[in-house]
C-alpha cells in the first residue's frame, strides 16, 4: 500500500503530531516508513529470499520525491522548533543552577548564622560558669582571711607586723601571672620581655627609679593602711560587722569619683551612699554607742575611706590596666613594701608596741594561711575581670557578709539584734544599688518596652489561631462565618 503525502508534506496524524511535539530526527513520512519498515522485518522468515533493504525503502521513498519541494519549509520549521526546544532547556537548566546556587549560598548563610549564635551562648555560658566559680573563690577567700586573723589574735596580736608579712607576699603575683603566661600563651615570651611590656603602666619608658618612687610610694601607704585598719577593726568587731562596714568603700568610690574625677550625677547612686552612712550610725548604735564599738566602727570605715582612695588615685593617674599590668604593679607595691617600709616593725619591735618572744613562738600556720589567702584574692579580682563580669567580682565581695555571718553564728562570736541585722542589711542593699549601671533606667525602660510587644504578638497570634479553628469548624459544620467588621 503505498503511502500519499499530504499537500503539506505531511501523512498520516501521527506525523502531525511528531512535528507539533518537535520530536528529534522527525521528517515528513517517518510513521509510513516506520511501519513499512516493520512489515517488511516481520514479513521475513529465516531462510527465505527477502528484497534488499535498499530497494524497499527505495520504493517506499519515491513518493517523497514528489514532495520534496513541499516538504522542504516544514522540515526548515522542524529544524527551527527544535533548536527553541534545546534552547528552553538550556535556558532552564541554567535557571536551575542559579537557584542551586542561591540556595546553597543561603544555606552556608544560615549555617554561619547558627555557628555564631552557638559560639556567642557557649561564650556566655562559660562566662557565667567562671563568674559562678570567681563569686565562690572570692567569697570564701574573703571570709577565710577575715577568720583566721580572728583565729590569730587569740595568741599573736601584732596588726602592723601582719600587715607588712601578708603584703611581702604581693611579689609573688606577677610570677604567678607569668606562670599562666607560660601554660597557656600560644606565643612564649622570656621573663624580661614580659616585664617590660607589662611596665608600660607607668608609661611609655617603663619603669624608672624615679617612677617606681613617685607612682609607688602614695599607692603603697594606702594599701598598708586600708589592710592595717581592718586589721585594727577586727579587734574591735565581729567579723561580720567589719566585713560589712567594709562594702561601705563603694560608696565612697562613687562620692570621690563624682567629686575629684567629675563622673555622671546618679540619683540612685546617691541614695545608695545614704544607705550606706545610714548603716554605718546603726552598726554603732547596735551596742548603745559603747567605746570598743565606736572605734571599732571608725576604723572599719576609714579602712573603707583609704580603700575607695586607693581606686580613685589608680584611675586618675594610672588609668585601666590589664591583668599583666595590674600583676605587674601589685608586684612592684610588695617590692617597695619589702624596701621601704621594713623599718616600721623594727621600730615597733624594739619599742615593744608589737613585742614577741621569739620568732620560733610566732604562729607562722595562720600567718602564712592569712597571707596566702590574702594574696589569692588580690589574684582572683584580677583573674575575674578578665574571665567573666566585673560585677561577678563585687557580689562575691558582698557575699562575705553572709559568710563571716554564718561562721560567727556557728562560733557564738556574735548576737544578731534587730538593729544590728537591719545595718547589715542597709548597707549590702546600698553595695548592690552601687552596682547598677549608669544606663539601668533606659536599660529598664527597653527592657519592660520589649515585654509589652511580646505580650502584644502573642495576643494576636492567639486571636489568629482562634478565628483560623473557627473557621475549620465552621467548614465542617457546611456553614461559613462571615467575620462583621
Amino acid at each position: 500500500m503505498d503511502v500519499k503525502a499530504a499537500p503539506n508534506g505531511v501523512a498520516t496524524i501521527e506525523d502531525r503530531i511528531l512535528r507539533i511535539t518537535g520530536y528529534y530526527g522527525y521528517y515528513p513520512g517517518y510513521s509510513s516508513q516506520k511501519s513499512t519498515s516493520r512489515s517488511s522485518v516481520t514479513r521475513c522468515k529465516p531462510g527465505a529470499n527477502c528484497p534488499s533493504s535498499h530497494s524497499g525503502i527505495s520504493r517506499q521513498l519515491s513518493p517523497l520525491s514528489v514532495t520534496e519541494d513541499s516538504s522542504a519549509p516544514i522540515l526548515e520549521l522542524q529544524s527551527r522548533g527544535s533548536s527553541g526546544v534545546c534552547g528552553h532547556r538550556v535556558e532552564r537548566q541554567n535557571r536551575s543552577a542559579d537557584d542551586g546556587t542561591q540556595t546553597h549560598s543561603e544555606n552556608s548563610s544560615q549555617e554561619n548564622r547558627l555557628k555564631a549564635r552557638c559560639l556567642s551562648c557557649t561564650s556566655v555560658v562559660l562566662k557565667a560558669i567562671w563568674g559562678l566559680l570567681i563569686i565562690l573563690s572570692v567569697s570564701s577567700s574573703w571570709v577565710g582571711t577575715t577568720q583566721i586573723v580572728k583565729i590569730t589574735y587569740k595568741n599573736f596580736y601584732c596588726p602592723f607586723f601582719m600587715t607588712w608579712f601578708s603584703t611581702n607576699w604581693n611579689i609573688m603575683f606577677f610570677p604567678v601571672y607569668y606562670s599562666g603566661h607560660l601554660a597557656t600563651a600560644q606565643e612564649k615570651q622570656s621573663p624580661m620581655k614580659k616585664f617590660r611590656e607589662c611596665s608600660r603602666i607607668f608609661g611609655e619608658d617603663g619603669l624608672t627609679l624615679k617612677l617606681f618612687l613617685k607612682r609607688t610610694a602614695p599607692f603603697s601607704i594606702l594599701w598598708t593602711l586600708t589592710n592595717y585598719l581592718y586589721l585594727l577593726a577586727l579587734k574591735k568587731l565581729t567579723a561580720t560587722d567589719v566585713s560589712a562596714l567594709f562594702c561601705c568603700n563603694k560608696a565612697f568610690v562613687f562620692l570621690l569619683s563624682w567629686i575629684v574625677l567629675k563622673d555622671r550625677f546618679m540619683g540612685v547612686r546617691i541614695v545608695a551612699a545614704i544607705m550606706a552612712i545610714t548603716g554605718i550610725v546603726m552598726m554603732a548604735y547596735a551596742d548603745n554607742f559603747h567605746a570598743d564599738s565606736i572605734i571599732g566602727v571608725a576604723f572599719a570605715v576609714g579602712s573603707a575611706s583609704t580603700s575607695a582612695l586607693y581606686k580613685v588615685l589608680f584611675k586618675m593617674f594610672l588609668g585601666s590596666a590589664n591583668f599583666g599590668e595590674a600583676a605587674h604593679f601589685v608586684s612592684t607595691l610588695g617590692f617597695f613594701n619589702l624596701i621601704f617600709i621594713s623599718f616600721t616593725p623594727v621600730i615597733l619591735y624594739f619599742t615593744k608596741v608589737e613585742h614577741w618572744s621569739s620568732f620560733a613562738a610566732l604562729p607562722w600556720g595562720c600567718l602564712c594561711g592569712m597571707a596566702g589567702l590574702w594574696l589569692a584574692f588580690n589574684i582572683l579580682v584580677n583573674v575575674g575581670v578578665v574571665l567573666t563580669y566585673p560585677i561577678l567580682i563585687s557580689i562575691g565581695t558582698v557575699l562575705s557578709v553572709p559568710g563571716n555571718a554564718a561562721v560567727d553564728l556557728l562560733k557564738q562570736e556574735v548576737i544578731f539584734n534587730v538593729v544590728r541585722l537591719a545595718a547589715t542589711i542597709i548597707i549590702c542593699i546600698g553595695f548592690l544599688l552601687m552596682l547598677l549601671p549608669e544606663e539601668w533606667d533606659e536599660i529598664t525602660l527597653r527592657f519592660i518596652n520589649s515585654l509589652k510587644e511580646k505580650k502584644s504578638e502573642e495576643h494576636v497570634e492567639d486571636v489568629i489561631d482562634a478565628g483560623v479553628h473557627l473557621r475549620g469548624r465552621s467548614r465542617a459544620n457546611g456553614t461559613v462565618s462571615i467575620p462583621l467588621a
